[in-house]
């Protein structure tokens, strides 16, 4: 279905939803009608988002496990229920990027915290709410930020590459496991994006070489929509 399609109704959190792919996903799913949660950690961020695009903001950190039930019930209890989650939030480890012998353990242990715990927590937070989507015929995904770092060794990146491969890894076993449920789990990498997050990591790259994240969020969301094989054959009514 393209996702110039009124999309109203599609519930759909996203977390790190204030800069770079998250926003692009927020902003993109909010002008096709979606109803969008949204996760970050400034308030200041999450405030101005929310007034622009009509999205629910919540402040709220992923990489903190006590913040992770209080996020999923502000999630479901304004969505009414979720159809897809997006776990983006990432953190590079250390920056400057270091070679694993200069990495400190909790620099590591912060890459694993946001970019593995926090997807796996959340997720299971949530999967009750998905499974239930599954059941109601709308269809349920999960969708997993990866990058081409999860498969290729680059010097620096060790400890953004080891998270990154854990969550390409949990994310299969997740939809082999799901099935059942018929929640589907995918695992997208956006390539390289003129992202904060990108600049963080390789200060002086020349942003025309790099994708543009609000061209990555079509994707992204087509992907979604691909994954709902159930969203077009509902009732009109209940689309409308």
């Amino acid at each position: 279905m393209p996702t110039d399609t009124n999309l109203k109704q599609l519930r759909v959190a996203i977390t790190g939803g204030t800069s770079g792919l998250g926003l692009a996903l927020v902003q993109r799913l909010t002008a096709r009608g979606a109803r969008v949660a949204f996760i970050a950690r400034t308030a200041r961020a999450v405030e101005l988002i929310a007034k622009e695009t009509g999205a629910y903001g919540i402040v709220g950190d992923v990489g903190r496990k006590d913040d992770i039930y209080p996020i999923a019930l502000q999630v479901t209890g304004n969505l009414g229920g979720l159809d897809a989650l997006v776990n983006n939030a990432s953190s590079l480890g250390p920056t400057p990027l270091a070679p694993l012998a200069d990495t400190e353990c909790e620099e590591l242990e912060q890459a694993l915290t946001v970019n593995l715990l926090g997807p796996f927590r959340l997720t299971k937070a949530l999967f009750g709410a998905l499974a239930a989507s599954a059941r109601d015929r709308r269809g349920a995904v999960v969708i997993n930020i990866s990058s081409d770092a999860a498969v290729n060794a680059y010097s620096g990146w060790g400890a953004y590459s080891a998270s990154k491969a854990a969550l390409r890894s949990l994310t299969a076993i997740w939809a082999e496991e799901a099935r059942a449920e018929g929640v589907a789990f995918l695992s997208l990498d956006p390539g390289d994006m003129d992202t904060p997050l990108h600049a963080l990591a390789i200060p002086d790259a020349d942003p025309a070489t790099l994708k543009r994240p609000e061209d990555v969020a079509v994707e992204i969301v087509d992907a979604l929509i691909a994954a709902l094989p159930n969203w077009d054959a509902r009732p009109i009514a209940a689309r409308a």
